[in-house]
């Protein structure tokens, strides 16, 4: 993790899944695979790439969600170094579940991408209805009313708590750790 000129935090997200799944995998954090967890119920798919933010811990206890703006998807278990210009505050059944927004670091592609106002306001739509509706047919499953977007401020606030919260349980998504003597 960085900070740039501009004082953005900069960290590598983990992408799990490619945009325009329906597939919903998770890297297995002791053997650093990549496992089917499920195929979504709903007839939606991942409006963006989506992974996780390397060593934080979210309050649902998994590593902080990061959604990624890519000009072309990358392939699952890739690590992409991103800013976070945006944060999806959510709740579901397990808590809260906020997703970061981001966008690849230093790729002068999205440069001009600096807050959540600079981001197509359809495709923020896009994003909050797949969200709020693709847990919709499972069993057990829901997510609460009041879902919002908020800007970058808050979610380097909230990047920053994660990985403070990591830190301060020991908690690490390194996959190959040497053992210590």
């Amino acid at each position: 993790m960085s900070t740039d000129s501009n004082a953005q935090l900069e960290f590598d997200v983990s992408v799990e899944i490619p945009r325009g799944t329906r597939n919903k995998y998770e890297i297995d954090h002791a053997t650093g695979r990549i496992r089917l967890d499920r195929r979504l119920f709903t007839s939606m798919v991942y409006p963006t790439d989506y992974g996780y933010i390397e060593n934080t811990l979210g309050e649902d206890g998994d590593p902080l969600d990061a959604l990624v703006l890519l000009t072309d998807s990358v392939i699952p278990g890739a690590i992409v170094e991103a800013r976070a210009i945006g944060v999806f505050k959510m709740v579901d059944e397990a808590g809260g579940d906020d997703k970061i927004l981001t966008v690849p670091a230093g790729d002068p592609r999205w440069d001009a991408y600096n807050d959540i106002d600079d981001v197509e306001p359809f495709l923020l739509k896009e994003i909050q209805h797949f969200f709020e509706t693709y847990k919709a047919l499972e069993p057990g499953k829901s997510v609460e009313e009041g879902s919002h977007w908020v800007g970058a401020a808050e979610a380097q606030k909230v990047v920053g708590e994660a990985i403070a919260r990591a830190q301060a349980e020991g908690f690490s998504t390194a996959r190959w750790v040497v053992p210590s003597h």
